[in-house]
């Protein structure tokens, strides 16, 4: 794209989540055209790091009954409309000692008033189900939640969008607004990689950026409060459970556990925060959440961890619903920008994973108003699309496409924890290469299960790249600086959870990298950026000692 060019388009979306790639999608069913801009890649904000829950909505029915009854139709919509990102596992809600007695004995009258399914079972016929559960369990109740690939949603509602005439721009920032007679006439996007910078001239701009949408907003002098809750989650390197496991409480820190395919995701916590930008796990926030998830799964104790990471959820703050950010309604936003003197600026933001398609449709409601288009909405009932962009994001699902559709004895695995081929790199590089972006560790991690597995990128890290050396889509050193920034973003989930046989394992990628290949990997949040991963390994030691007793000698490693 030339320097300073400009384009048009009826609609300019900024965010390229869940949300954000909905509206596209909407949209373009509506024959409206669009260009999303993601100043990231798809996924890189809340829709990227929760633990890909399908509410059932029974969390929320004794605190934010709007967002239960939300929660549990948009469910069932999408396990008719996009049931090949769902897991439809079910799950439990369930009470140990000490839990309140009075919140256990409301909560069939909670769901009952909401709408919503729930069937009490036996604590046996719950421990059948799970044996992973405690034997202190006191109470349990069937709920229909699943377990959703936010990636692979995410990437399948931007491929029909695209399909239809819109675009996706990724690593493309707003910064700029120029408005002219209350109408936002034209946004300067910047290619944060080239620099190069360019022009919209839009049609209506839909703010849907998440966390970051009070920064979109200021900049076209508007005023929106948005409170940032942190929320850090671990992932074990097994699964756990059959169907999500719920604690039978009000909602709290740890209390969800979400089969990820092959994996468990377990959390999470709400962390007030100044900046959606600087966010990370944290050793406390790990302690709580085993400590806490032990008490209801006790294999939590001491199965291996492989991965910790955090997200930012968007609450908006209305005022009136006191300070604990958990007490803050989960249900989304959409505001009109008119009494700011915008006629074509709308905000979405808020609401959850589950909610997406909602979401979508309301703003894209008013989209249509604005421009008097009256083309109904189709995605209530409407399948989304199987495509090939979000093809391999599904954990597991590799080793089974490769040991059932592949018999050539040449397509090499390159990933051994996940199973992922030369072939599943070649494809995933194809369409990244038709959407116009550079292929690298990264962008692919985004669109398959590479560095997800326990090694977290060791060893595959420098398979797919010489692979893609070996394919000429990469030249010169562009390979050095790509592993470093791909191990970085693994490294900063691996910090909190440096114990046993995760310790070893990065004692051993730091040997290889650092010591054999001799690449310095570089931890840009710590105070000395030049520090390397055994020596952060060695600092980790002491917060970790409390842990080690409750481990074997095998297991306290290195």
């Amino acid at each position: 794209m030339k320097k300073d060019s400009l384009l048009e388009t009826e609609v300019l979306i900024i965010g390229g989540g869940a949300t954000g790639t909905g509206v596209a999608r909407d949209l373009a069913l509506r024959g409206i055209r669009s260009i999303l801009v993601e100043k990231c890649d798809i996924n890189a904000g809340a829709s990227g790091g929760n633990h890909g829950l399908l509410h059932s909505g029974a969390r929320y029915v004794s605190n934010d009954v709007q967002s239960a009854i939300e929660c549990m139709q948009e469910g069932r919509i999408l396990k008719k409309t996009a049931s090949h990102c769902i897991d439809d596992c079910g799950g439990l809600f369930v009470a140990i000692e000490g839990d309140d007695e009075n919140y256990i004995a409301d909560f069939p009258q909670f769901c009952e008033k909401s709408g919503l399914y729930c069937k009490e079972i036996s604590t046996d016929e719950a421990t059948e189900r799970e044996p992973e559960l405690s034997d202190r369990i006191i109470a349990a109740y069937e709920v229909e939640d699943g377990a959703i690939d936010p990636f692979m949603l995410s990437l399948e509602n931007i491929a029909e969008a695209k399909s239809l005439g819109s675009r996706l721009l990724c690593y493309t920032e707003a910064v700029k607004f120029e408005i002219t007679n209350h109408k936002i006439t034209r946004v300067h996007l910047k290619n944060i990689r080239s620099g190069e910078t360019f022009q919209v001239q839009p049609g209506i701009v839909v703010n849907a950026s998440g966390a970051w949408a009070g920064r979109v907003a200021a900049m076209a002098g508007a005023s929106i409060k948005i409170l940032y809750s942190m929320g850090t989650l671990l992932v074990t390197q097994s699964r756990i459970s059959s169907g999500v496991i719920n604690r039978l409480r009000p909602p709290s820190d740890a209390d969800i556990l979400v089969p990820g395919g092959t994996v468990s995701i377990i959390g999470t916590t709400s962390v007030r925060v100044d900046d959606p930008d600087k966010i990370r796990p944290t050793v406390g926030e790990t302690d709580l959440i085993v400590e806490q998830g032990a008490r209801i799964l006790p294999v939590l104790e001491t199965i291996r961890y492989i991965r910790a990471y955090s997200g930012v959820r968007p609450l908006v703050n209305l005022g009136g619903r006191g300070a604990d950010d958990r007490n803050v309604s989960r249900d989304f936003t959409l505001l009109d920008h008119e009494d700011s003197d915008l006629d074509n600026f709308i905000t979405i933001t808020g609401g959850k994973l589950t909610t997406y398609r909602l979401m979508a449709e309301k703003t894209s409601d008013l989209v249509c108003a604005k421009i008097g288009n009256t083309n109904p909405c189709i995605t209530r009932t409407r399948a989304l699309p199987s495509t090939m962009e979000g093809k391999w994001t599904e954990p597991g699902v590799a080793p089974k496409r490769w040991i059932l559709k592949s018999h050539d004895a040449k397509d090499k695995i390159l990933c051994e924890c996940e199973m992922i081929s030369e072939k599943t790199i070649d494809d995933i590089v194809c369409e990244l290469k038709k959407n116009n972006e550079i292929p690298n560790l990264l962008n692919i991690g985004k669109r398959s299960r590479l560095g997800k597995g326990p090694c977290q990128g060791g060893f595959c890290s420098v398979r797919v790249l010489a692979h893609m050396y070996d394919k000429c889509e990469l030249s010169g050193d562009h390979g050095v600086r790509d592993i470093k920034a791909f191990l970085n973003e693994r490294w900063k989930g691996q910090r909190p959870i440096f114990w046993g046989d995760q310790l070893v394992q990065a004692e051993l990628t730091e040997a290889m990298h650092s010591g054999f290949f001799d690449l310095e990997l570089v931890d840009s949040k710590s105070s000395h950026p030049e520090i390397s991963a055994s020596v952060m390994a060695g600092l980790k030691v002491a917060d970790v000692d409390k842990k080690a007793d409750a481990k074997t000698d095998a297991e306290k490693g290195a």
